[in-house]
């Protein structure tokens, strides 16, 4: 068993099977890449594990525990972390609150610190600070520190996201489609960072992703979907060259070379 597993979840919309006996593993440390077209499932085996849905059959195992009906907040707790592919951002609110949201799963309070923010919750505020300022100085985001996320480019929305998943400090990552919408050179600041979390912190990444020669550069590992069915996986030069992936998904013998 993997540290972190997907053995044969199936999903079903009324006949539709979005999902079909999916299987998968993940290794810690490693950045773990769904690709396939359109409607191929691969957001749905996110929104499964989040339990956004819940599965028909199958099960999700992280560190030898099956999370697989844990309500959402206990996945976070667990360590687990998501971006969006469309961003989930609170707009009215600033780049700095938006990050210290996400604290909250690591606050430990009642009523009565609450009222009186006794010294434990002060020393926790300082943490939660701390820890957003570390991920805002990560991610170059200094500028845009105090500024209403509504008023800024989509792509730093996007790092935001990222941002904000970092600080609640996770083991895991998913990313979905995280260079949607970027233009190249936030789409190679974002691989910088990208290597960064998973070399010198250590945290596990599964992303949703279009971009192949993002998923090329980045991906220890590749699991390819097609209508909801596992149709290649492994390594990832060589599942992004076998013949059956390009046919179904890259579209011409050369596209796996042309990112």
């Amino acid at each position: 068993m993997g540290y972190f597993t997907c053995e044969n979840v199936t999903k079903l919309f009324g006949g539709l099977k979005a999902l079909n006996n999916v299987s998968f593993e993940v290794e810690k440390g490693e950045i773990f890449a769904l690709i396939g077209p359109n409607g191929a499932g691969k957001s749905t085996v996110f929104n499964c594990l989040n339990r956004f849905y819940n599965v028909d059959s199958g099960r999700f195992i992280f560190k030898d525990k099956d999370i697989t009906h844990l309500p959402p907040h206990q996945i976070a707790l667990h360590g687990i972390a998501r971006t969006f592919q469309n961003i989930e951002l609170f707009k009215k609110m600033t780049l700095i609150d938006n990050l210290l949201l996400a604290r909250h799963i690591r606050r430990k309070s009642n009523i009565f610190s609450e009222m009186c923010f006794l010294p434990s919750l002060q020393k926790q505020e300082i943490a939660s600070r701390e820890k957003a300022e570390e991920i805002i100085d990560f991610l170059d985001l200094q500028h845009y520190r105090d500024q209403l996320v509504e008023n800024l480019p989509y792509g730093i929305q996007k790092i935001i996201e990222l941002g904000r998943a970092l600080t609640m400090e996770p083991e895991i990552i998913l990313l979905d489609e995280p260079t949607s919408g970027m233009n190249v050179e936030e789409s190679q600041d974002l691989t910088f960072w990208i290597t960064d979390i998973k070399e010198q912190w250590g945290i596990t990444l599964i992303v949703v992703e279009h971009n192949m020669k993002f998923v090329r550069e980045l991906a220890d590992k590749v699991m390819v979907l097609s209508f909801g069915e596992v149709i290649a996986q492994g390594k990832t030069s060589d599942v992004l060259n076998n013949p059956e992936v390009i046919n179904a998904y890259l579209g011409d013998k050369n596209a796996a070379l042309k990112g």
